[in-house]
């Protein structure tokens, strides 16, 4: 009987466990699906932690239940999760307080101010606001300052694969490339930070309360008793470490170096590419351990990206949502027939999708310009698409400029990846031939092809990806639709930041939002 991987990826919205053959191939999944987050109060998002474990445990025995031939094949398993959502919890791994997910928008107070003439270098090259973001975008540091009872009970601070990887293994060990976050980590060297470096300073927690990394590929543990009766996996079977699941999306669609980069059309949308090489896309901004040992991904975020599909469903999509009920099918499906309904370039609508300031662009704002009678909700719906496109264009280019590398294609996952018509869009904007891989699980892929290195089954990462990642479309180019994208990306969109930052300031000057550094002067 053919031998099996168990992936299990916990994402924002949703848990799967998927089962892989050694070809790579799908055999079977489940899914348990969960509200994003809860808000005790407004702007913040937290989860319980024991939801996570819950539906591991859920997937796995449904699984089990169905295809109970296939879990006794199961050679290792791999964890790939969300990222920068951290579980306080104690010596026995229970958890201390709600996981303050990615998505959280509370302020902490700023913990570290560079001494003199650090700060006024910080200052020379655009980074002292940058700093203090950082600090207050930590929720560690929040933990520390407003609920100190809690930091001093906590006895590790893990990433959700950390804590589901201790669940699965009693070990509070995880892998070096689930590292990503507001924590005090060196992601040149791979390893915690030491006290001198700038990260322990602006994350300043005791490195007691950090678990153990490993390089990818490693063992993390054995599944314990406890965990098998849960689960429904054998004692015993091997727990991997992965990576995240961006970075594990990366390998899942085959891109092992700098001739290709990844796209992510999820809720948010990444560009990102593998290299053996340390290089920053943006000044400041590392490039995050890869989950292939010793490499780097640099990457560029759009925050909220495709979840502005959801937005424009939620807000403008009344009519599609009541047809596609009708219809029994997806109201997404009947967007994307709105797509064809407008020509490319939208009319002369354009859309710069900073729905959510960044580290590198903290007073930003989104915008939309470019109206005239002419256009109408399927311009708008339309704009949006080629504005994330555009987005993760410029990201792309910051990648090739930083990296002096050749990108020769790219490769889409997520969600918004199920749209023939998005992956048109997308090709012609890049101007670069598109594949999608042929399953759409493939952060669950990338764990799966991890896992099968680290346990012996193939002697190389290559070797692995070659023989488990397969494509199932291919998107060319439209050559006239991609210069005219090119024109208008060069000609207006890269200038559009640049014409309206002034105008944010101002915005932000008068109505206080996005909130500046002090915001995290005031007690939530």
């Amino acid at each position: 009987m053919e031998r099996t991987i168990l992936s299990i990826d916990c994402g924002t919205q949703s848990l799967r466990a998927l089962l892989f053959t050694l070809d790579g191939e799908l055999l079977d999944k489940k899914r348990v699906e969960y509200e994003p987050y809860f808000s005790p109060r407004p702007g913040w998002a937290e989860q319980d932690p024991e939801l996570f474990w819950k539906s591991l445990c859920s997937a796995c025995r449904a699984l089990s239940e169905k295809r109970p031939d296939l879990f006794k094949t199961i050679l290792g398993v791999g964890v790939t999760s969300q990222r920068d959502s951290m579980v306080n919890v104690d010596e026995n791994g229970n958890p201390l307080r709600p996981v303050i997910t990615w998505l959280d928008q509370r302020k902490a107070k700023q913990v570290y101010t560079p001494p003199g003439i650090l700060r006024l270098m910080y200052r020379a090259v655009g980074m002292e606001e940058a700093i203090v973001k950082a600090q207050t975008d930590g929720k560690c540091n929040w933990i520390m300052q407003y609920q100190p009872e809690v930091w001093e009970r906590t006895y590790k601070y893990l990433q959700v694969s950390g804590f589901l990887n201790f669940r699965l293994t009693g070990q509070f060990r995880d892998s070096v490339a689930s590292q990503i976050g507001h924590i005090p980590f060196n992601y040149k060297k791979m390893r915690w930070a030491t006290r001198r470096e700038l990260s322990a300073k602006l994350f300043p927690i005791d490195a007691g309360k950090l678990p153990e990394v490993v390089s990818p590929g490693e063992l993390i543990g054995t599944v314990t008793r406890a965990a098998s009766e849960k689960t429904g996996i054998p004692q015993g079977v091997p727990v991997v470490a992965c990576g995240s699941d961006k970075g594990c999306e990366t390998i899942g669609m085959g891109v092992v170096d700098e001739t290709s980069a990844s796209l992510s059309f999820g809720t948010t949308a990444t560009v990102q590419t593998t290299s053996k090489r340390y290089f920053e896309p943006l000044r400041f901004m590392p490039p995050y351990p890869a989950p292939i040992p010793g490499r780097y991904n640099p990457e560029v975020e759009i925050f909220r990206g495709y979840w502005m599909i959801t937005w424009f469903k939620n807000e403008f999509g009344y009519r599609e949502v009541l047809e596609a009920r009708d219809k029994g099918v997806e109201p997404e499906e009947l967007l994307n027939d709105v797509l064809t309904e407008v020509p490319a370039g939208s009319m002369g609508l354009l859309v710069q999708p900073y729905w959510g300031p960044g580290l590198k662009q903290p007073a930003a704002k989104g915008a939309m310009i470019g109206f005239g009678d002419v256009h109408r909700k399927a311009h708008v719906y339309r704009a949006v698409i080629e504005g994330l496109s555009y987005a993760l264009l410029d990201g792309l280019e910051k990648i090739r400029k930083a990296g002096k590398c050749r990108m020769e294609r790219v490769a889409v996952s997520g969600g918004a990846s199920q749209s023939d018509e998005i992956c048109r869009i997308s090709a012609d904007i890049f101007d670069l031939p598109l594949a999608r891989g042929k399953t759409y699980e493939t952060s669950g892929l990338g764990a799966a092809i991890v896992t099968a290195v680290g346990l012996g089954k193939y002697s190389s990462f290559g070797s692995a990806i070659e023989r488990m990642v397969r494509y199932d479309v291919f998107f060319e180019p439209d050559p006239r639709n991609a210069a005219m994208y090119r024109q208008i990306y060069e000609r207006v969109y890269k200038k559009m930041y640049r014409a309206l930052s002034p105008l944010y300031r101002e915005i932000r000057a008068i109505t206080g939002y996005p909130e500046g550094p002090s915001a995290g002067e005031r007690h939530p």
